[in-house]
């Protein structure tokens, strides 16, 4: 079980990204709890969270795209090295400012908003980069859950580390230590052997690529569904870190100790999650799972907002934040698998824009509700657009969308040749083949 569940580890590459950025990721959970938790101490207003929010992740709905057009043309090792130093650089700076006693809000606006730039780059070429660093593409289903796994595992031992150190020493020590983990995966990433990739040809204008990569996945049902129902969970249901610092002070009338632990839970959900798809060896049936999935983070939201009970509140948000990452890996790991290789960047930057892109709209959204009607309304609000769609009816149609075998009858073909799996010819003047997935037997 063990083995099944670690089979990306059996590559050196994979092995130096795993150690390197899972005690990077543990810093910027504890950054992004710090940061936070001081915004809401100097301003106590809701709608500075939900600006805080907005500014580090709006960067990827306009820069994400874009950012995957030249993710399918750089070095993708080079590219993610000067990503995290910048990211290390904007970590030092937070730490000088807050030190040095001089720290307003309008500091932490701008340098979220510098953080949000940075990883409009880093995260279509991070996910494009698990590619290079696992060489059986059969392991790359169980490097993306793994890969999941550790940000999740950030997510549970950051946060409460964050707790700790904010009431002992300040947010400033988090800050510092978010600065000083990027060098982990500074090292990690200096040391890998990347074998040279396969040619590529002439680079197209920016703007022909991304129109060829948009219409690429808009052309193909199962990325185009994916990538929706992502972008639409995203916006609506996201936002939730956003608003968790309220509810641990006004609705269950704790400090930064109650911050960490519903965050660790909620990381908790995530991680059981993610460990669920490493120990998967097919992606059938994983198109309905995502709808479901879907409806599960919603209906766990609902319950959340009308929560007063720390027991009661950690137990759903661990069901949220299982539901929630099943999702996002699911979907991961679907776009990685049918993707054609020449895209993936493109992909790659759309999923980031799906995924992040959305996130700051719903942070703000939300933020505005909960400073006018409170955090509980602002929350809720969530559970309604999001649930719909776990519905049978919904989440069979959705399965077979995305070719999920699972979800299909079995007496035909998973993918509609006429539909789904014809091969047509792209902007670019290449043949696009849509994959035909098997019939799960």
């Amino acid at each position: 079980m063990a083995l099944s569940l670690a089979r990306a580890l059996a590559h050196r590459n994979y092995r130096l990204f795993f150690a390197g950025q899972g005690i990077s990721l543990i810093g910027t959970w504890m950054q992004q709890v710090a940061m936070t938790w001081l915004v809401y101490r100097l301003t106590g207003q809701a709608i500075y969270l939900g600006v805080v929010g907005f500014c580090g992740q709006i960067p990827a709905f306009f820069l994400a795209p874009v950012a995957g057009v030249l993710m399918d043309r750089w070095n993708l090792r080079r590219t993610l090295l000067l990503t995290q130093t910048a990211a290390m650089l904007q970590a030092f700076a937070l730490w000088g400012l807050d030190a040095g006693g001089v720290l307003q809000v309008w500091h932490v606006i701008a340098l979220s908003m510098t953080s949000g730039l940075i990883n409009a780059f880093d995260m279509p070429g991070r996910q494009s980069f698990v590619v290079q660093m696992v060489d059986r593409k059969e392991d790359l289903p169980n490097a993306i859950a793994l890969n999941s796994s550790m940000v999740n595992g950030a997510r549970l031992v950051g946060p409460a580390v964050a707790g700790i150190l904010i009431g002992l020493a300040g947010e400033a020590t988090c800050f510092l230590l978010n600065a000083l983990s990027y060098l982990a995966v500074i090292a990690a990433l200096a040391a890998m052997r990347i074998a040279p990739g396969s040619p590529r040809g002439p680079a197209m204008p920016v703007w022909s690529g991304l129109k060829a990569g948009v219409s690429y996945a808009y052309g193909f049902t199962p990325i185009r569904a994916l990538l929706m129902l992502l972008a639409f969970t995203s916006l609506a249901g996201m936002p939730l870190s956003t608003l968790m610092p309220i509810f641990a002070a006004q609705v269950l009338h704790g400090g930064p100790q109650t911050l960490g632990f519903l965050t660790t839970f909620y990381g908790c959900g995530a991680l059981l999650a993610a460990m669920t798809l490493a120990s998967r060896r097919s992606v059938l049936g994983l198109g309905m799972r995502i709808a479901q999935s879907a409806g599960m983070f919603g209906l766990a939201l609902m319950a959340f907002a009308a929560s007063k009970n720390m027991g009661l509140s950690c137990g759903l948000l661990l069901v949220a934040g299982f539901a929630m990452m099943f999702q996002m890996a699911a979907t991961n790991t679907l776009l990685q698998t049918i993707v054609d290789e020449d895209k993936r960047g493109r992909v790659m930057g759309l999923y980031a824009m799906a995924f992040q892109g959305m996130t700051p709209l719903g942070s703000l959204l939300a933020g505005g509700i909960a400073d006018m009607l409170g955090a509980p309304v602002g929350c809720w609000w969530a559970g309604p657009c999001s649930s719909p769609v776990a519905c049978p009816p919904c989440a069979s149609r959705f399965g077979r969308f995305t070719c999920s075998s699972g979800s299909c009858p079995r007496s035909r073909p998973v993918c509609r040749p006429e539909r789904n799996c014809a091969s047509r010819r792209s902007s670019e003047g290449v043949t696009l083949r849509r994959p035909v997935f098997p019939v799960e037997p």
